[in-house]
């Protein structure tokens, strides 16, 4: 290597060195921290420092962990699904029929949400879905109920519905950017072939733009089934998901040992299932070709 090279190469080195570090420091450093933890002994106020696998053989053969660790997949694969379904049309219109010179407003409009405290938004949905809430509140007022409705909070549809309004911007624009980049001559040309509207979406698009919708399904999915705070506030504490599980552990329970090892269990879980979702969105697209 010449001389010029190595200068070159330990300019780059100094360059990414203190970014490198950085997130070794905030992301590799407490996930090892988590993983060590999950394989000491809980004592009392303290952590036993002996090797164990206790903590993982309890998560693995506690029914009640089986059940919320259930629970939380399921809610967050509903999540996902009506988050993205949602999602796509918002994108697809904004992408393929809002004029160019309008696009940048609607993105300004869908991005409002951003500006607000995750934990406002959930605050004002339980204002809204709550007893003497808007909803409720309106309906009598307009005499269609005698009495509010009592099913419309503290349950897993109005967990679904609030995660799905404070994820749906991170879902519309992966899928809008995917949209972007189609070539519009190939959703032409498949006109020009004579296929429907709806043959060129499901041969074209859809195919083109799941890249996004891939993105999207990640985006949403990852960190709704840690979320801890809507299953507390809209869930009013009775549907416990995983994220809830691991905070009674980790300070009511003073149990780290085994908090951290139900975290680690919840990561390589969304790690194998987002990797299945991959491996078969890369044989559906290549079925597609």
């Amino acid at each position: 290597m010449s001389s010029g090279s190595k200068s070159e190469a330990v300019q780059g080195a100094t360059l990414i060195a203190p970014p490198f570090f950085y997130a070794l420091l905030v992301l590799a450093a407490p996930l090892f921290t988590i993983v060590t933890y999950s394989f000491l002994t809980d004592g009392y106020l303290e952590v036993v420092r002996d090797f164990t696998l206790d903590n993982y053989r309890h998560v693995f053969t506690d029914p009640i962990v089986r059940s919320v660790m259930m629970r939380s997949l399921g809610v967050s694969m509903m999540v996902t699904l009506v988050t993205v379904l949602l999602a796509f049309p918002v994108a697809y219109y904004v992408s393929l029929v809002v004029r160019p010179e309008r696009k940048a407003l609607w993105l300004f409009l869908i991005t409002i949400p951003f500006w607000t405290s995750y934990l406002i938004r959930v605050f004002l949905w339980k204002v809204i879905l709550g007893y003497n809430g808007v909803i409720n509140s309106s309906l009598t007022g307009l005499g269609l109920i005698d009495e509010p409705l009592t099913f419309i909070l503290y349950n897993v549809n109005s967990i679904v519905l609030t995660l799905a309004h404070a994820y749906a911007p991170f879902a519309i624009l992966p899928i809008f950017v995917a949209l972007e980049k189609i070539d519009r001559s190939l959703l032409e040309a498949g006109r020009d072939l004579g296929e429907s509207r709806l043959m060129t979406f499901w041969r074209v698009t859809l195919p083109l733009a799941m890249p996004g919708v891939i993105a999207a399904v990640l985006i949403v999915f990852i960190p709704t089934i840690g979320d801890y705070v809507t299953p507390t506030v809209i869930g009013g504490g009775k549907i416990p998901m995983i994220a809830n599980m691991i905070q009674v552990q980790m300070l009511d329970l003073d149990n780290r040992p085994l908090g951290s090892a139900l975290a680690v269990t919840a990561m390589l879980i969304v790690a194998v299932v987002s990797g299945i979702f991959l491996f078969l969105n890369r044989r559906f697209l290549r079925v597609r070709r």
